[in-house]
């Protein structure tokens, strides 16, 4: 062999090993950023009382719990099967596209088992045009959420200054700042997927390439 089909021959298995690392790296935060999303979405801790709130509690995209004036007990209620519990429309429709993005990356991880029967590549990318929808789906639901701050249940626990994009004396708590946070994650991820689905062609070496188009040359000239 000559020493530049060596080399050829090593950069290639070098260039494999390194794809299927890269490969098996964004398997493992795309179940990550999965685990997230469905925490973001089950979790009442989008905004919260703090220390000059009249009433404590917190709420999330479906559920919230406010303090009672007489016996400081948290009283809570919402769920996500009744759209009657929620208090604003902002939240349910937050609660929509928040839903919609944790249902995206989770059909993402169900889509890697297509793997065992479709070309990597095109597997990649649909994986990879689930992830952004799932971004697009995120900004959206963060976007509205803050909209229906000026519910009137919102504004027993965080004060009558409290209004649409203005929180009052309430504060963000770690859900919603998750849920921003995992809007890059998924942006990430949607770019590398892509980024691996058109490095697929090159996994396979180039003399196996040109043999193969020579093969369907010839078959041309035969016939």
């Amino acid at each position: 062999m000559l020493p530049a089909q060596e080399a050829a021959k090593i950069y290639h298995t070098n260039y494999v090993r390194n794809a299927r690392a890269v490969g098996v790296l964004w398997t493992i935060f795309t179940i990550t950023f999965a685990v997230i999303t469905v925490v973001v979405f089950i979790q009442p801790y989008w905004i919260g009382d703090s220390v000059n709130t009249p009433q404590a509690g917190y709420f999330g995209l479906f559920h919230y719990c406010i303090g009672n004036a007489l016996t400081s007990e948290l009283t809570c209620k919402g769920s996500a099967l009744d759209f009657g519990s929620i208090p604003s429309g902002a939240f349910k429709t937050a609660m929509f596209f928040v839903g919609i993005s944790m249902l995206l990356v989770v059909g993402s991880i169900i889509c890697f088992s297509l793997f065992f029967f479709c070309n990597a590549g095109s597997v990649y990318k649909i994986c990879a045009w689930m992830q952004l929808a799932s971004c697009t789906c995120m900004v959206i639901g963060c976007m509205i959420y803050p909209d229906g701050w000026d519910s009137e249940e919102v504004k027993r626990m965080c004060g009558q200054r409290t209004d649409k994009y203005t929180l009052g004396n309430c504060t963000v708590r770690w859900a919603y700042i998750l849920a921003i946070i995992s809007i890059m994650d998924s942006l990430i991820l949607s770019v590398l997927a892509f980024a691996l689905g058109n490095r697929q062609d090159k996994l396979l070496p180039e003399h196996f390439q040109v043999e193969g188009k020579g093969r369907h040359g010839g078959g041309g000239v035969k016939g």
